[in-house]
């Protein structure tokens, strides 16, 4: 487990602060008065499925977290519900969202724009997938099951555009603006005076701060890193990024954050109710189960520890000293003559019924982590099939929290990393009338809930096929028209389709060829169609 160093003691007294640090203060006292209604319910959901992570409260080196730990299901549990949703919604190197023009932009103008867009988007998970963003989104997701993650999306070099980091959820306050969506964001930091500059190389430092990093490099410095919304200007996106150091009241570095895209923390929730800030994730579902399970397991190693040592009973002669009876094999105890000696105490009961309680616990535990969704067929393998309708009835359990994530982290994600990369140069987002573009969905999950869309398609033009012939059909359903639907519930890139230019000059050799067919008969003297004279 992680050590977690104390900071020297901030002060109260804000008398001596600047108005901007005092504002500042004034949201983050707020935040975190919110956060301690929730960090207990954490530090236990934590204990039990996450033991190893960072605790909520400061500890000692080397402490131990896994004293409640009886049963894995849990933990085993949390690891595989990442493991799955990060294959359902982003899946590793995989091409889980795509760029797409909207609805404003003409509709002559769309089959060019989205063949640029394509290319784009390949670039764009080109990037993803050479970054380390699988692996922190992984760690990100774990906090998810929780309740709420947090994931940092910052530039990085010439090597790696994009840096990702999973921020650890003891280390973040977060609260909620007018609309009910988060929009202040503290992550408190405990460094060393010599570092700092190395974190923030734009902060500007105190004389009193600059004297106490020349006296003791190596002393501790709280810092608190906050984002939070502007709403001055109605229709644009706003923030105001602040770094200030905690132990002398002073703010080191501000800035303010302009357009989509800004900010760089993704805060994404499971689930919530109305007017709550943090969110609630499946791992608060299970969690009488959880609890329930390591306790009957503990219950039942104690009962084992008992059927394998026994316990005796001796008759108190003066004879016998307990403190010298070892119970291993093969020993020789002594007793007094017409003495008991050592009697067994029988047991009060056998304790078989704690196998059928462990069975529903655990099952209670695997279907709310959606363990049971996708699990590992026996015998056959599954086919392609079958794990299309198993991932789409997993979309369909998971219908709202779906929605919620795609809310909250795909589309600030993509949008994130977008303007990270407009901003080195990388890519340019084509605009039609100054009509920027909308992002789709494509991963797995996202096309499991467009596959019914399809069905009614096909199912539609099997009934008019069989009904009235295929004429009817060609007749009734603009082909062109239906592929191009088609590979857009698909998910299928636009390059891979033809523009309706392209299509027409298909169709306008075809016809040259039929015509050409039907002349060469012609030539040969065949007068079969030829008027007559």
């Amino acid at each position: 487990m992680p050590y977690i160093p104390a900071a020297e003691q901030e002060e109260t007294n804000y008398s001596n602060s600047n108005p901007k640090v005092i504002s500042f203060l004034k949201r983050f006292k707020e935040a975190e008065h919110i956060f301690d209604h929730w960090k207990d319910k954490y530090e236990e959901a934590y204990e039990y499925t996450m033991p190893q992570r960072e605790s909520f409260y400061e500890e000692t080196i080397g402490e131990r977290r896994t004293d409640k730990i009886f049963d894995e299901t849990a933990v085993v549990g949390i690891q595989e519900f990442a493991s799955r949703l990060q294959a359902g919604m982003v899946p590793t190197y995989g091409r889980w969202a795509s760029l797409q023009s909207g609805t404003e932009i003409p509709t002559d103008a769309k089959p060019q724009v989205d063949e640029q867009l394509d290319t784009i988007t390949e670039y764009i998970f080109e990037v993803l997938g050479g970054s380390n963003f699988n692996q922190e989104v992984h760690e990100a997701f774990m906090d998810l099951a929780i309740g709420t993650a947090v994931l940092l999306v910052e530039e990085g070099d010439s090597i790696n555009p994009i840096n990702f980091q999973a921020v650890p959820l003891p280390r973040v306050l977060i609260n909620n603006g007018p609309d009910q969506k988060v929009d202040q964001i503290f992550r408190t930091r405990t460094m060393r005076y010599d570092r700092v500059l190395v974190t923030y190389p734009k902060a500007i430092l105190s004389p009193e701060m600059m004297r106490k990093m020349e006296e003791n490099p190596a002393a501790k410095v709280k810092i608190v890193e906050g984002v939070y919304k502007l709403y001055d200007k109605p229709n644009e996106e706003r923030f105001k990024y602040c770094v200030v150091c905690m132990n002398h009241k002073e703010m080191i570095y501000e800035t303010e954050l302009n357009g989509i895209g800004a900010n760089p923390y993704i805060v994404f929730r499971w689930n919530k109710a109305s007017g709550e800030v943090y969110g609630r994730g499946p791992v608060f579902n299970a969690m009488a189960a959880i609890k329930t399970t390591n306790l009957t397991v503990e219950l039942i190693l104690q009962n084992a520890q008992m059927s394998i040592s026994g316990i005796y009973t001796f008759e108190d002669d003066g004879v016998i000293n307990p403190d010298n009876i070892s119970l291993v094999p093969g020993s020789l105890i002594p007793v007094a003559p017409n003495s008991r000696g050592l009697q067994a105490l029988p047991a009060a009961g056998r304790f078989d019924v704690a196998q059928l309680v462990l069975g529903d616990m655990r099952a209670n535990i695997k279907k709310a982590l959606y363990m049971e969704t996708l699990g590992r067929p026996e015998g056959t393998p599954m086919s392609a099939t079958e794990v299309a309708e198993r991932m789409a009835d997993l979309s369909r359990q998971i219908g709202s929290s779906f929605g919620r994530l795609q809310s909250e982290f795909v589309n600030p994600l993509l949008r994130r990393v977008i303007r990270l990369l407009v901003k080195q140069g990388k890519i340019e987002i084509p605009k039609v009338n100054g009509r920027q573009v909308k992002i789709v969905a494509t991963s797995p999950l996202s096309q499991a809930q467009y596959q019914q869309d399809v069905a009614d398609v096909m199912r539609f033009s099997e009934i008019l096929g069989q009904t009235f012939g295929p004429q009817m059909l060609n007749m009734v359903i603009k082909q062109d028209e239906v592929a191009r639907y088609l590979a857009d519930k698909m998910g299928l890139p636009e390059k891979i389709i033809r523009d309706p230019a392209e299509q027409q000059q298909i169709v306008n050799q075809l016809q040259s060829m039929q015509q050409g067919a039907n002349m060469a008969p012609n030539e040969l003297g065949n007068t079969e169609n030829q008027s007559p004279i």
